[in-house]
């Protein structure tokens, strides 16, 4: 029996093709390029439309087509690469595009006013999470917004109770599937959830942005700065962007990477491990000890970054998983 998704595209595809046909009959190019375009078109029409009768079986044979017309140029790149989105999202679990806990900007419960107003100004976010006594006592998510009816009320002193400003925290196991939590992103107007570990205990935070990051890749705004954030210093470690440029990175740890066949950290660490690494990879290179915090299944995000005593270019690459 044919998946509903086949159901639903069958007679589009088809529709489209007698459109196709009739008006091929009519026109005629003179363009040789066009007629050999035209003749692809109609035989991949046509195949679609046989695959869709019943014989495309797996995501891969429906990649392969969709493939092919990109190359014949009947979809660009861009497209293309919508499209695989969009079918990842639908095997991708929360966990590997999640901000992790280390990464989340909170505010604390018992913070006064002005110390709020400063983490709401210095990290340009809109949503944070109001924490308790740890990021695991989770008691509401503050938005930004919700604060300007606030200050327009202070004269001198900022008074408020944050509690009063809080909305309740959606929580969500990290396994939940990417196109699932869309769908409920969007029936429920939220823009961010807390992850939760298979203990309870809360493992990061993820936003209707990086969901959506997956299908038409990133998406900066105005508050996205670059040269001025790829490394960042916290109290018990240091995270770097994968973005990072090799130059950058060597001046930050005086290492001696090369930059000739990548321009970032993130592509010399993929180059190195061999493959695109998950989320808690490791890799030692030349007296850095690198850990993946953040990867999807495009590219690395995010690396912790250990300087060691090993200092030998020669040293052996470890990894573990």
């Amino acid at each position: 029996m044919r998946s509903r998704f086949w159901r639903n595209w069958d007679f589009p595809i088809r529709i489209y093709y007698d459109k196709w046909e009739d008006k091929n009959e009519t026109t005629m190019s003179e363009d040789d390029s066009s007629h050999r375009k035209q003749g692809f078109f109609q035989r991949w029409l046509q195949q679609l439309g046989k695959w869709l009768q019943g014989e495309l079986e797996t995501r891969e044979q429906l990649l392969d087509v969709l493939r092919e017309a990109q190359k014949n140029n009947l979809i660009d790149s861009d497209g293309l690469v919508m499209i695989e989105g969009v079918m990842q999202v639908s095997e991708m679990p929360v966990r590997e595009v999640m901000v992790p806990r280390s990464q989340m900007k909170v505010i604390e419960r018992d913070a006064d006013a002005r110390e709020l107003l400063e983490t709401v100004i210095d990290s340009a976010h809109s949503r944070f999470p109001v924490v308790g006594e740890s990021k695991d006592e989770v008691i509401g998510i503050l938005l930004a917004k919700d604060l300007l009816p606030q200050l327009a009320k202070c004269n001198d002193e900022l008074h408020f109770n944050i509690r009063d400003l809080l909305r309740p925290a959606v929580i969500i196991p990290e396994s939940k599937r990417l196109n699932v939590l869309l769908k409920e992103f969007r029936a429920s107007r939220n823009h961010m959830a807390i992850v939760v570990d298979e203990y309870g205990g809360v493992a990061g935070l993820v936003t209707i942005e990086d969901v959506l990051e997956q299908i038409v890749g990133e998406i900066e705004d105005e508050h996205d700065v670059e040269e001025d954030s790829y490394i960042y210093e916290h109290p018990n470690m240091i995270t770097v962007k994968a973005i990072t440029p090799i130059e950058t990175f060597n001046e930050y740890f005086h290492t001696n990477y090369s930059d000739e066949e990548f321009d970032t950290i993130g592509g010399l660490v993929t180059r190195t491990l061999g493959h695109l690494p998950k989320r808690g990879e490791q890799l030692q290179m030349d007296g850095i000890h690198f850990r993946v915090l953040g990867a999807s299944s495009r590219r690395v995000h995010l690396l912790e970054v250990i300087k060691t005593d090993n200092k030998s270019a020669e040293a052996p690459v470890e990894a573990q998983a």
